[in-house]
């Protein structure tokens, strides 16, 4: 990775990769910084991001998404609605209604209208990247959503005992230590845009999210990990705040770089966020009871592998445990994009 550029006055060009809830999460946060109209962009104070660009993981084969699929042989709707509506100029009518699930109805029960809104559009323009381009304009989200390979891909993990599991849901479910994951076919490749957009950042952001599901898919698509890595950008990693469990047990947050570093490229990161307020004695006690616990940080470790941090105040206050979108993105253009912004 190529030291940061100098200091510079324009807005910022962003490309975030991810899945779940974790990116729709940091969509949310930063698309305040990106202006509604392109006549704002030249209000620099205001709207520090020239350019967004979600990049999303398309290996989901659980739920509504998973049934789609299966069904209609498209790509999983499901954490490209979850991003729609986060950058979404009205969330609280148009997003309400994409996230509406209907309780009720025989084959119509757990699906979204959003998930069935790009379902049916992708079949009525025959291309699913321009059923997302569609639905973006119904939806006036600030930036663009791209998934990161047209490719019907499935997510296979090698666990520790060596055994393979093939599916995220069944992954997400196993009990024994993830060693690896891999697409199949390994010769997806992603969007001509995605390169581009990688081509042209200047920060690059991963996480946070389900490491094995949600952020390392993205890396495997060939061609994008060696796009970040030949990128001028700099590239910022978020970190989780709880293991997840079947998933990431008992993994400390040099373990979660490890494991993606193992999947792409070492040293792809040139600085990574971490979270320093606690978490309630009595919100652990709860996920504990889950199975899950706080990624242990070991920032004494993490000096002497060469890591850089930012540790801030990210965590949203209330009984559960995720990051407070507005308080990350303030962190991500105050102190990551430094040098990059005025």
């Amino acid at each position: 990775m190529s030291n940061s550029r100098q200091s510079r006055s324009n807005p910022i060009r962003i490309v975030a990769l991810g899945g779940g809830t974790g990116l729709s999460m940091l969509l949310r946060g930063l698309k305040k910084y990106f202006p509604s109209r392109p006549e704002e962009i030249l209000r620099r104070r205001q709207y520090p991001i020239a350019d967004l660009v979600a990049v999303v993981t398309v290996t989901d084969d659980g739920g509504s998404s998973g049934r789609l699929r299966r069904e209609y042989s498209i790509l999983p709707p499901g954490d490209i609605r979850n991003c729609l509506v986060g950058l979404s100029e009205d969330e609280a009518l148009l997003g309400r209604l994409f996230q509406y699930r209907f309780p009720v109805g025989r084959g119509l029960a757990g699906h979204s209208f959003g998930n069935l809104f790009l379902t049916a559009l992708a079949n009525v323009t025959g291309d699913f990247p321009e059923a997302v381009r569609v639905s973006g304009q119904v939806l006036a989200i600030r930036g663009r959503i791209y998934p990161s390979t047209t490719a019907n891909v499935t997510l296979e993990a090698l666990l520790e005992g060596g055994r393979v599991v093939a599916g995220e849901t069944r992954i997400s479910r196993s009990l024994r230590r993830i060693r690896r994951v891999r697409l199949v076919p390994r010769t997806a490749r992603p969007l001509p845009e995605v390169l581009k957009a990688i081509r042209e950042a200047d920060l690059i952001l991963m996480g946070p999210g389900s490491l094995y599901t949600s952020i390392i898919p993205n890396l495997l698509v060939r061609g994008v990990a060696d796009a970040i890595r030949r990128s001028r950008a700099k590239c910022v990693y978020i970190a989780n705040l709880m293991t997840q469990p079947g998933e990431t047990d008992g993994y400390s947050l040099t373990d979660h770089i490890r494991a993606i570093y193992d999947h792409s490229h070492e040293g792809l990161f040139d600085c990574v966020i971490v979270n320093r307020t606690p978490i309630s004695p009595a919100v652990l006690r709860r996920y504990r009871r889950q199975g899950a616990a706080p990624v242990v940080q070991h920032l004494e470790e993490f000096r002497r592998e060469g890591f850089s941090f930012v540790a801030g105040d990210i965590l949203q206050r209330g009984g559960v445990v995720r990051h407070d979108h507005a308080r990350l993105a303030r962190l991500i253009l105050s102190h990551c994009a430094s040098g990059l912004v005025e």
